[in-house]
């Protein structure tokens, strides 16, 4: 699936923004509906929830070599390890949106929100509460993660 038939925007960060309230990642699709939704359903045919999916970032250069390194979002199937969907993102877009679910936190664990649409309508949203962030070779970036408390990797 193309990434360019992908459009991600996000809620809740930034100036304005509501600290309190669970920062959304809406990604809208603009391809074939029955592709996505095959990529997002189960051997029975029922769309996953949010449990069986997990959402990570890929910077595809060091953080520290450019002013806003290009990375790659991935939606992964968590039981087969089959990526649903990959788009193209900075990590000036990314790793905000991370910090802003921490800061909606308080003393709870972080939590947000994964819209997907297609050409705008709902097809799925998932409350998710691990986003997981990796260098340009592959290495799990802890502090710029989103881990829950208690979860060892």
């Amino acid at each position: 699936m193309r990434r360019d038939y992908f459009e991600l925007t996000v809620e809740g960060v930034g100036d304005g923004a509501d600290e309190r309230a669970t920062p959304v990642v809406r990604i809208d699709f603009h391809g074939p509906e029955g592709l996505l939704r095959d990529r997002l359903s189960d051997t029975e045919g029922d769309l996953l929830d949010a449990a069986e999916v997990d959402v990570a970032f890929r910077l595809r250069e060091p953080l520290s070599d450019t002013a806003d390194p290009e990375g790659v979002v991935g939606v992964t199937n968590r039981y087969t390890g089959d990526f649903v969907l990959e788009l193209n993102e900075t990590a000036t877009d990314v790793l905000p949106f991370i910090h802003a679910a921490r800061d909606s936190a308080d003393d709870e664990d972080a939590r947000y929100r994964v819209v997907i649409d297609v050409e705008g309508e709902r097809l799925v949203s998932y409350d998710k509460d691990t986003f997981l962030v990796y260098d340009h070779e592959g290495n799990l970036l802890r502090s710029e993660s989103l881990i829950p408390s208690g979860v060892e990797l």
